[in-house]
């Protein structure tokens, strides 16, 4: 068990927070680490005073990549597998969350810092960041999911280039390329990131839920099984008390009141 905590939890009324803490590693996702994040999450996503999740780093690294230490020393594919399995089940965990969940990304967000970022819903990043797929310099490929979320984020053409070269993508294009959906000066992008959990924490919280759930569905689906599935979801929330309070609301000229039910 770790002597401090590699993750730091807290609050900000609607919003939970988690802070990656290993900072003489940059953030490097060892499995003690990962494995507190997603306790930290899947404890906010099961907390009802919670509505949105937000999942940062250091301005210096979101998180630099995986701990190369725990691996360097695995002698063959059988070792790896029973010694990663689960760790690298953790980052479809987080993308499964109910949830939503976003990344605000500063500096290095390599190889499983990049995977995590991926995993989030949104990625909101500080002129800083740098996002980076590298692993085949070091003899292997992406292992949570870097090769899929990137290419469905991306791209074949991009994706294919950032995992056969190493090369990385400053916040401008990856923003260009449709991985970040927000780009901020680095005095300012944790506060912006911050300001949109509260917007979408705004958000009837069944209804983000749905879409969110219909949105990742569309990355795994054909057209047509996208469209059942959003269907059904948009029936649904008629049964919720909050659609009854959100249409009276606009047709009021009123805020609404959400209660999430």
């Amino acid at each position: 068990m770790n002597a401090t905590p590699e993750v730091l939890i807290e609050k900000d009324g609607p919003v939970g927070i988690a802070t990656l803490s290993r900072p003489k590693a940059l953030n490097a996702l060892s499995q003690p680490l990962i494995k507190e994040l997603l306790a930290a999450l899947e404890a906010f996503d099961a907390d009802p005073a919670v509505r949105v999740m937000l999942v940062t780093g250091s301005e210096r690294a979101f998180a630099a990549g995986a701990d190369i230490n725990e691996m360097k020393d695995l002698p063959d594919s059988k070792a790896a597998e029973d010694a990663m399995a689960e760790h690298l089940a953790r980052w479809d965990r987080i993308a499964q969350l109910k949830k939503p969940v976003i990344a605000a990304v500063s500096g290095f967000a390599l190889g499983g810092g990049c995977e995590l970022a991926m995993a989030c819903d949104m990625i909101v990043a500080s002129e800083t960041a740098q996002f980076g797929q590298p692993e085949t310099l070091i003899g292997v490929i992406p292992g949570a999911g870097g090769t899929q979320r990137l290419t469905k984020a991306v791209g074949q053409a991009l994706a294919m280039d950032l995992c056969l070269t190493g090369r990385r993508l400053n916040a401008r294009e990856a923003l260009a390329a449709g991985l970040v959906s927000r780009v901020f000066a680095p005095e300012v992008f944790l506060a912006e990131a911050k300001k949109l959990a509260h917007e979408v924490a705004k958000m009837a919280p069944l209804a983000a839920q749905a879409a969110k759930r219909a949105v990742r569905k569309a990355l795994d689906v054909d057209t047509p099984a996208g469209l059942r599935a959003e269907r059904q979801d948009f029936y649904l929330l008629f049964d919720s008390k909050d659609q009854k309070e959100g249409m009276k609301a606009f047709v009021e000229k009123r805020p609404p009141k959400f209660a999430g039910d």
